[in-house]
């Protein structure tokens, strides 16, 4: 997670709490893909693109309470809203979701060829390799 913010600042929910991990929520779907029905992966790209937008709402809301003349105001709140939606969406859902689709399937193809293994034995393997990569790819997105 990011580093807590300065002494007196406003604390962000969804950057600076537990919250921000639900960003993250369809990795641990995409992790247990081979192990869960398709239903609860797509579940927990509900719960990340639900965080997604709840982020992009509150950084708008915050834009539109800025003491600013009336003029802008409307544009302010709709780049605060569309930055955030595009950033998250990339940053939270789309980059580390893909990115931990193919190390598992990349895993279990692998384990297929080159093991005898039974396949619970592979599918379980792949979920541990996923469930592991998760940390990897999220920190250096969360600095």
């Amino acid at each position: 997670m990011s580093e807590p913010p300065p002494r007196g600042a406003e604390r962000d929910l969804f950057r600076d709490t537990w919250v921000r991990y639900l960003g993250y929520a369809n990795e641990v779907g995409e992790a247990f893909r081979s192990l869960v029905p398709a239903a609860v992966v797509w579940l927990s790209y509900g719960v990340s693109s639900s965080y997604v937008l709840a982020d992009a709402i509150d950084k708008g809301k915050k834009a539109r309470d800025v003491p600013s003349p009336e003029a802008g105001r409307s544009t302010r709140v709709t780049v605060a809203m569309v930055d955030t939606f595009v950033w998250q969406s990339l940053a939270s859902v789309a980059i580390p979701g893909f990115t931990i689709n193919r190390v598992c399937a990349a895993s279990l193809y692998i384990l297929g060829t080159a093991t005898r293994w039974p396949l619970a034995v592979r599918k379980w393997t792949t979920t541990a390799l996923g469930l592991l990569a998760i940390p990897i790819i999220i920190h250096p997105i969360d600095r």
